[in-house]
């Protein structure tokens, strides 16, 4: 659960090479504005390529400049075009809460830990038990509850955090209010599953959002209701597991896997029980259960199997920790009661005995989650 945030030759060279591999992009920006270049004197391509180079410090401020801009910016196409020019640039989002646990923001970090800025506050309510995800460059805080005269009111409110602009705006809600569910983008769309309603009932249903029709779509329920679980796509199939289930004594070791191709779940018993962390990275899940905060569990999901990974500490094993990414490397973010700690970070590529190491990362708060996004 969270609580509630160069030089002119190179760009000709670009642009030829584009040409040539004939990587020319069909998007609605050609089609909105045709006839009405993106810069005067310039073929759309070019001009796409000039606007992709541009540092992304500076997004805000070219996307103030006019329509056609910032309608590019806003597209699939202007990350692909960035990608494929080799400039994306990955930043850190992490939400924090203060000191006295009453109010949290999201602030965000570059590559080497530097904090940028704080992002401008979500309209709608203060909300807790919403999910996170991440698609096309974009943060998407999906439903959660608000405390109305002391009751939990479940939320279907969508809301986007748009990187490129630093502006928030509201998405289609969606068809089923929910707190405490799973969340996780796959191929492209956004999945949602489970949880509790609006008048607290624990819910099987799931749906689907794609960013194209902008519309949620139910899909077939899970098997059972579950609820504070978690989800991660993996081989462009959604895998459901943590939590609690009517049909379940405790916490479900269930994973539910959904195939869109089939359109139906599945369902393995090689899941982990009450999971306080959890991140992907690659094609590998990194959890952290709260029985046992001196080890990381690794699944992958190929072989349907787990590894530990012991973790560096000394003192509490009920210490508190977020996970998080950034840069192809895991970050391990204590409790802000944990004072002893430093963030840790974990990469996977290094020499045996030597993958952990402190990082200079440090949020102004205790993490209450983060993601990394690229644009």
């Amino acid at each position: 659960m969270h609580c509630f945030v160069s030089g002119k030759k190179r760009i000709v060279g670009q642009s030829m090479c584009f040409s040539k591999g004939n990587l020319r992009l069909s998007s609605r920006v050609s089609e909105k504005f045709q006839g009405n270049p993106l810069i005067p004197g310039l073929p759309d391509d070019v001009a796409k390529l000039c606007l992709a180079l541009v540092p992304r410090a500076n997004f805000p401020s070219m996307g103030s400049v006019c329509r056609k801009w910032r309608f590019f910016m806003q597209s699939k196409e202007f990350i692909t075009v960035r990608k494929l020019a080799g400039v994306l640039e990955e930043w850190l989002y992490v939400l924090t809460m203060d000191i006295d646990g009453k109010e949290s923001h999201w602030e965000v970090m570059d590559s080497s830990g530097h904090k940028l800025s704080c992002l401008p506050s979500m309209p709608g309510p203060t909300k807790s038990g919403f999910g996170v995800a991440v698609l096309n460059g974009k943060l998407l805080v999906v439903a959660g509850y608000s405390v109305i005269d002391g009751a939990r009111v479940a939320s279907s409110d969508v809301y986007q955090y748009d990187s490129c602009l630093n502006s928030w705006s509201k998405l289609s809600e969606l068809n089923v209010a929910r707190q405490d569910f799973a969340c996780a983008e796959v191929n492209g769309l956004i999945y949602v599953a489970g949880g509790h309603g609006i008048d607290g009932e624990s819910l099987s249903s799931a749906e689907v959002y794609d960013p194209q029709t902008s519309k949620w779509t139910l899909i077939e329920s899970l098997r059972r209701p579950r609820w504070g679980c978690f989800a991660c796509g993996f081989d462009g199939k959604l895998y459901v597991m943590g939590g609690r289930s009517n049909f379940t004594i405790g916490n479900s070791k269930f994973v539910d896997v959904y195939d869109p191709e089939c359109g139906s779940w599945r369902e393995s018993k090689n899941g982990l029980t009450m999971v306080t962390a959890h991140a992907v990275m690659g094609e590998k899940l990194f959890c952290i259960q709260w029985k046992n905060q001196r080890k990381m569990l690794v699944f992958k999901p190929e072989e349907d199997s787990w590894e530990a990974v012991a973790l560096p500490l000394s003192g509490s094993s009920r210490a508190g920790f977020q996970l998080g990414k950034l840069g192809g490397k895991l970050l391990l973010f204590p409790s802000q009661e944990e004072t002893s700690f430093s963030t840790l970070l974990y990469d996977p590529k290094a020499d045996p005995g030597s993958e952990w190491k402190t990082s200079d990362i440090k949020p102004s708060g205790s993490c209450l989650c983060s993601v990394s996004i690229a644009a």
